[in-house]
């Protein structure tokens, strides 16, 4: 295994700050360091942000085409927003009910909420300062120019003032009157809130305070487009929606003095949980949670940084929140509106040079999938191979009368989803169709309902997932008679049923009609939806029957091996790594002598190279093009490797709270071609970052010459296909670096 070159710091990026606050950020950074010296485990929210910043860097990289690096800025404000939602929601309820309570890491919830807010208002000054001082003078650079407020107020193009017509119809601002209560504002929605002059009243006595001497009116832009273009010769001109209604607010409010005009935005908790054991109908009670969050507690305010301290002051008393909740911006709000641009038709030299989806030549297209299937184990590596076989095999067995039934796992899908409109015309031809359906997937709960009802009136028998857990398993199994009896055909996969999201994230799927596979799934299927107790699984493991006892005797005997002097070999790409009695595990296999590595994408709580505790613990991330998703493991079990796929990452929710699964790959020729994807990440000299026992990232010693594992596996990929002849069974062989001594 090549060693990684030596690592430097990337710079951080320059933020303008008061001294206080510089002072501040340093005590914080101290008081952070002494907890992570205290302890064993890393802060998972404090990880959670570190991933951000990697994301962060890559719009910071010069190297990548402008435009990726402003949908790398979008994707980390969309990150932002979730993480604000979700976990900053959970720690403020945590904070009311019990603020002493210590994570793993020995801080208590008011310390967490502490550290984590400070290094959230320093992640926004950081993309502000991003996008403005530098992105947005590349940009007019290339053509694509956001026009001022100034540049407004000059001269408004005749397609413009007809947009302005058309808004001045359609919005309607709203005054607060401070004799009713304050108007329910959508989360994640922009508002402008609008500072008016009172209009003296001849019988009232002489009014001195700001409350008094001033109206409120607040404008929801919901909807409306948050984008202007702009006529221009060449290239591209915008104005954003807020910056134009700034400038024309006297059509909102005649006669009336605008003494002051702002933006903000609200997030509100997100964490949310149903109560099934007081649900009598679970969609009914998903349907009242969905309604439950429009109104939950407002946990951050984002305005722009030049708000007065009257309209401040007026905010926190209305939203009821704390001056820690407040996120001042230097520049434009909410920059998920920057995946617009980087969907700008006529800049594809901003953009990368797309890598299509190669077919695996494996899959004869002239022949149907379970014929494929029937062959042979066929394993596929998305998106640099095409997620289409996947699609093609249940659309197949929705059309194929010796097709019996159909069984499958549903916990995200596509808006235009192929799957489940096969699955509707498959229960439509009479076939027995049964699909869980995991309404409480968060964020796709809505769809979820849809999806299950259009289903439901097709005749597919639907489950509404499993009460007390969350159904995250990736599976489908088709039930085919064929001339030596049933035949079962098996998706196992990492990512979700859906074709749009499989062209961007990296994902593993296994294709198979093993006979003990298909038995094994069926009894994990069948308990599920029956309720019933599932039987011990001898090549699987299921969460939360049997997976984490799986997972510790594998680390164990990695362990054992060690210590009877063999070679131990733990080898694990996931998307978290939290569980503490997993991070244990893994000390005492290090400790033991085993060689453990780790390509973790996101939050990691363990802390690697502490001497004495985990000296032979190696953590990477790599943050490139695509999202890295597969979940894969590899245990050198005495050099007859056992590799697995997971649908579950090491976190306590999977391994205790979902119903997940672990899978192996036993085909040799699969086998050795995911034991080489998986070890080629570990060969990345270009996009690979290095953890330290603190929980800090180092970027590798950047060559951009050198082994880019992402390039890499789409161009092995792509040869593989190109140089196809016949039914040979292509392999993955990416180039490697040479080694370093």
């Amino acid at each position: 295994m090549t060693q990684f070159l030596h690592t430097k710091a990337i710079r951080a990026i320059p933020t303008s700050r008061e001294k206080s606050k510089t002072e501040k950020m340093n005590n914080v950074r101290s008081i952070s360091n002494e907890h992570q010296k205290d302890s064993k485990f890393i802060n998972r929210e404090l990880s959670w942000i570190e991933f951000n910043k990697r994301v962060l860097q890559q719009a910071c990289d010069p190297t990548l085409p402008l435009l990726e690096r402003i949908k790398f800025l979008a994707i980390t404000s969309s990150n932002l927003d979730e993480f604000m939602m979700v976990r900053v929601g959970s720690l403020k309820l945590q904070n009311d009910q019990n603020p002493h309570l210590q994570d793993p890491s020995s801080r208590n919830v008011e310390q967490q909420l502490h550290e984590v807010t400070t290094a959230c208002k320093e992640f926004v000054d950081a993309q502000t300062h991003l996008f403005t001082s530098i992105l947005e003078s590349s940009l007019i650079d290339s053509g694509i120019r956001r026009l001022s407020l100034p540049e407004i107020l000059v001269s408004i193009p005749e397609g413009v003032e007809q947009k302005l017509n058309e808004l001045e119809a359609v919005i309607s601002p709203q005054h607060l009157d401070e004799s009713k209560n304050f108007p329910l504002l959508l989360g994640l929605t922009l508002h402008l809130i609008v500072r008016l002059r009172r209009k003296a009243n001849a019988d009232s006595e002489a009014e001195n305070s700001d409350e008094q001497r001033f109206d409120f009116a607040v404008i929801p832009l919901r909807n409306l487009g948050r984008i202007i273009s702009v006529p221009v010769e060449t290239g591209h001109a915008y104005v954003l929606l807020e910056d134009m209604l700034k400038s024309q607010l006297h059509r909102f409010f005649p006669g009336r003095e605008i003494v002051e005009c702002k933006t903000f935005r609200i997030t509100r908790n997100a964490d949310i949980e149903l109560r099934e054991d007081s649900a009598a109908d679970l969609m009914v009670g998903m349907e009242e949670l969905l309604e439950s969050r429009r109104v939950s507690r407002v946990i951050r305010v984002e305005h722009d940084d030049d708000c007065s301290d009257c309209m401040l002051d007026f905010l926190k008393e209305n939203l009821q929140v704390n001056e820690e909740d407040l996120y001042a911006s230097r520049g434009p709000l909410d920059l998920t509106y920057l995946f617009s641009l980087h969907a700008l038709r006529g800049f594809d030299q901003l953009r990368d040079t797309p890598w299509l989806p190669q077919i695996n030549p494996e899959i004869d297209p002239t022949q149907s999938m379970f014929a494929n299937i029937a062959k042979g184990d066929l394993l596929l590596v998305h998106p640099y191979e095409s997620f289409d076989p996947v699609v093609r095999l249940i659309e197949e067995a929705a059309a194929d009368e010796q097709v019996l039934a159909i069984k499958q796992v549903l916990y995200r899908t596509s808006k235009k989803s192929p799957i489940i409109a096969a699955l509707k015309r498959a229960a439509q031809n009479g076939k027995y169709v049964s699909v869980i359906v995991e309404l409480k997937a968060r964020f796709d709960e809505e769809r979820n309902i849809e999806w299950a009802r259009e289903m439901e009136h097709s005749g597919v028998q639907v489950i509404y997932g499993i009460k007390g857990l969350k159904t995250h398993a990736k599976v489908c199994i088709i039930v085919r008679r064929e001339t030596d009896g049933i035949m079962r055909y098996m998706h196992f996969g990492t990512g979700n049923y859906n074709e749009v999201t499989a062209n961007l994230y990296s994902d593993i799927s296994l294709l198979t009609c093993k006979e003990d596979l298909g038995a094994e799934a069926t009894s994990f299927f069948n308990a599920i939806t029956g309720g019933s107790q599932l039987k011990h699984l001898q090549l699987m493991a299921a969460s939360p029957d049997s997976l984490r006892n799986r997972l510790l005797k594998l680390i164990e005997q990695e362990k054992s091996r060690c210590v009877q002097g063999q070679k131990g070999e733990i080898i694990a790409k996931l998307n978290a790594l939290v569980d503490p009695e997993i991070i244990e595990a893994l000390y005492r296999a290090s400790q033991a002598g085993v060689n453990v590595q780790l390509n973790i994408r996101g939050i990691c709580c363990l802390r690697p190279g502490v001497p004495g505790l985990s000296d032979n613990i190696t953590v990477v991330s790599i943050v490139d093009r695509f999202l890295e998703h597969a979940r894969v493991l590899y245990f050198g079990h005495g050099g007859s490797p056992e590799v697995f796929i997971s649908s579950a990452d090491w976190m306590p929710r999977n391994l205790d709270r979902r119903i997940e699964l672990l899978v192996p790959i036993t085909d040799p020729e699969c086998l050795e071609k995911i034991t080489g994807i998986l070890r080629c990440y570990f060969q990345d000299e270009t996009n690979t970052w290095i953890m330290d026992e603190n929980g800090s990232y180092l970027r590798s010693n950047r060559d951009q010459t050198g082994f880019r594992a992402q390039k890499g596996l789409f161009e092995s990929a792509k040869q593989i296909a190109n140089a196809a002849k016949g039914n040979h069974r292509g392999q993955f062989l990416p180039h490697f670096p040479k080694v370093s001594h």
